[in-house]
């Protein structure tokens, strides 16, 4: 029974990053936007799932959009910095990240939020998608956004997908390596694609180091209790290394760990039979992570346990949320468990163009992957990413086509690019997509599935879809260009479009040089550095994008080990003298002096200390 009607330009289904991302810049945009969330925190990913502790997209360059945005205002709201972990180079409390999301959608008078209502029907005109029933209230819309974890309105409405290894067409492709090329896809289904159709998620949990002289409560046991699973879990690391893999600020540890940890797959297939398997599945992962927490308590220690007041205990606004059939849902998460799984994969639309693995692996001797051009020689590009292609598949090693370099004293990942085409849909209109279910094949969502990646992709989809409204169009009517030149120069959050390793936001001529390989990509360097000189204008740039922030002087002797192998004996501060750091930069301009200093040499810096990875994060060389 439908007990509100609601109706706006723009609608948000999902809060997740991709959705609130959306859902905000389309509101900043200027149009009427409803973003409709599951949970009463807003950020999927980065809040509510627990991964405050986000991959790719580090290096200073690719800080833009609302990725840096958003980056920015962490650095200004938790007063330890972000510099904890070394799975990460921004690690921050989940309720930190929560709170920015929660002020900037509540800072919009367009834009109205409501929470714990998730997607029960979809409603269409012919093949337009035109509005959304939810439990308590009906909202049509211009443009709908499914920005859900698993792409549930792809399903509900009907709308082509993908899910798996390209095995069919809705939920099966036959096309294989011979037909796509796709260097790391298996030639043949085997156990490994039946036992694992997508990705497996992980219900992350978060613990807290109550000190030497305290007891932590025990960590209670679950119904299926399962602590033979998680032997070997740090061989190779010592105890501290491994907490310190996902260290938080506050003696907090965030568990999301692949070796013989709580990443969770059996069955995975369920999550898209029914409800009440998705609910069963999701009661599995929760167990298996409270079981790994207990296993860690009891071999390390009860110095170790639950962080009981991170994740809110009533997820939902109301006490009881009810399903499609009218039954009462209860939340698996709160206190110490994240709300909802770490979904790495979800339903994959069908869209317009899509992403397979060769179009995020670099060219051949370069550094970048190529930038996509359509049928008429335009680039069609709407959002970048360089994470390295990442897939989990608990006890399988799955070896996939290298993607990284080494830049700044570290290794990061491949820059590549994501079309415009691949958030719509073929032959339904009135619908984009946002989150992981962009048209993207199995192997290449390993790159694209990560929290900066797809945070841009939301807002290039709520710019998409505020400009449908704008010019009253249908999606795969709105001119690319139209879409990349509102990115670039949005008012508030202006977004990169081609990945340029050496022309940060900050540069001068960032904006020109976005628009002169938009205009000529065939001159995009295969080294995805600009040349000093090239085209109109000469590149030097140095300093501009120091802030001092969390950072600190410090004076000792370079040494350089091999090729972007730096370290650092330090002589001053005094307190740290005699010790060894590695030292790393996110900062071009430092990265090319690190390249030309001389080994032995004196060198002072200004940067951060990072204890858990054992790296000063130089952000200026002091003349």
């Amino acid at each position: 029974m439908v007990n509100q009607m609601i109706t706006t330009d723009v609608l948000v289904v999902g809060g997740g990053t991709g959705g609130t991302a959306a859902a905000i810049q389309a509101a900043r945009r200027g149009v009427r936007t409803v973003l409709v969330s599951e949970f009463s925190w807003l950020g999927g990913m980065l809040t509510c799932a627990g991964v405050s502790a986000p991959d790719g997209s580090e290096l200073a360059a690719f800080q833009t959009g609302l990725w840096g945005a958003f980056l920015n205002s962490l650095q200004h709201r938790q007063a330890e910095g972000l510099d904890h972990a070394w799975v990460s180079l921004f690690t921050y409390d989940p309720r930190t990240g929560a709170k920015i999301f929660a002020d900037w959608v509540q800072a919009l008078p367009n834009l109205h939020w409501i929470a714990g209502q998730t997607p029960l029907d979809v409603f269409k005109q012919g093949n337009c998608i035109t509005g959304v029933r939810f439990a308590d209230i009906t909202v049509n819309a211009k443009i709908i956004l499914d920005a859900t974890e698993l792409g549930d309105l792809l399903a509900l409405g009907d709308v082509p997908y993908r899910w798996g290894w390209e095995m069919g067409s809705a939920l099966h492709t036959r096309k294989l390596r011979s037909q796509v090329e796709e260097p790391s896809a298996p030639v043949s289904h085997n156990e490994l694609t039946q036992r694992y159709p997508v990705q497996v998620p992980t219900w992350v949990v978060i613990l807290k180091d109550f000190g030497t002289a305290a007891e932590a409560p025990e960590i209670p046991a679950p119904p299926h209790d399962t602590p033979e699973q998680f032997v070997g879990a740090w061989d190779g690391y010592s105890p501290e290394h491994f907490l310190n893999y996902g260290r938080l600020p506050g003696g907090l540890f965030m568990l999301n760990w692949p070796q013989c940890g709580n990443d969770y797959g059996e069955g995975v297939g369920r999550l898209v039979e029914s409800l009440s398997s998705q609910q069963e599945f999701c009661q599995e992962a929760r167990w298996h992570a409270q079981s790994f927490a207990r296993f860690i308590q009891t071999q390390l220690g009860r110095r170790y346990g639950l962080a009981d007041d991170i994740f809110p205990y009533s997820p939902f606004p109301t006490p009881v949320r009810l399903n499609a059939h009218g039954e009462a849902h209860s939340p698996f998460g709160g206190g110490a468990y994240a709300l909802h799984p770490y979904y790495r994969e979800s339903r994959r639309l069908i869209g317009l163009e899509t992403l397979w693995e060769h179009d995020i692996l670099p060219v051949s001797g370069g550094q970048v992957a190529t930038l996509p051009v359509d049928e008429s020689g335009n680039v069609s590009t709407i959002t970048l990413g360089n994470y390295p292609n990442d897939h989990h598949y608990p006890g399988v090693n799955f070896p996939l086509a290298p993607k990284s370099l080494p830049w700044g004293g570290r290794w990061t990942g491949t820059p590549f690019t994501i079309p415009y085409g691949c958030l719509v849909p073929q032959s339904t209109d009135g619908l984009l997509v946002c989150e992981k279910n962009i048209s993207v094949s199995h192997i290449a969502n390993g790159s694209t599935r990560l929290q900066p990646v797809v945070m841009n992709l939301g807002q290039a989809a709520g710019m998409a879809a505020a400009l449908c409204v704008e010019l009253g169009c249908q999606p795969k009517e709105l001119s690319v260009r139209h879409l990349q030149e509102a990115m670039l120069s949005d008012a508030i959050a202006p977004a990169a479009l081609i990945p340029l390793f050496n022309v940060p936001p900050q540069h001068p001529d960032w904006l020109y040089w976005q628009r002169y390989y938009l205009d000529k990509p065939e001159d995009y360097p295969a080294s995805g550095h600009v040349s000093r000189g090239a085209g109109e204008l000469v590149l030097p740039y140095s300093g501009q994008s120091f802030s001092g922030l969390f950072s600190t002087l410090f004076t000792g002797t370079f040494y350089c080990n091999g090729e972007q192998d730096y370290t650092i004996a330090l002589s001053q501060p005094t307190e740290r003298a005699g010790e060894i750091w590695r030292l790393i930069t996110l900062q071009p301009e430092v990265n090319e002096r690190l390249l030309s200093c001389r080994d032995q040499q004196q060198l002072t810096v200004w940067g951060r200390l990072n204890e858990a990875g054992n790296w000063l994060v130089v952000e200026m060389i002091q003349d």
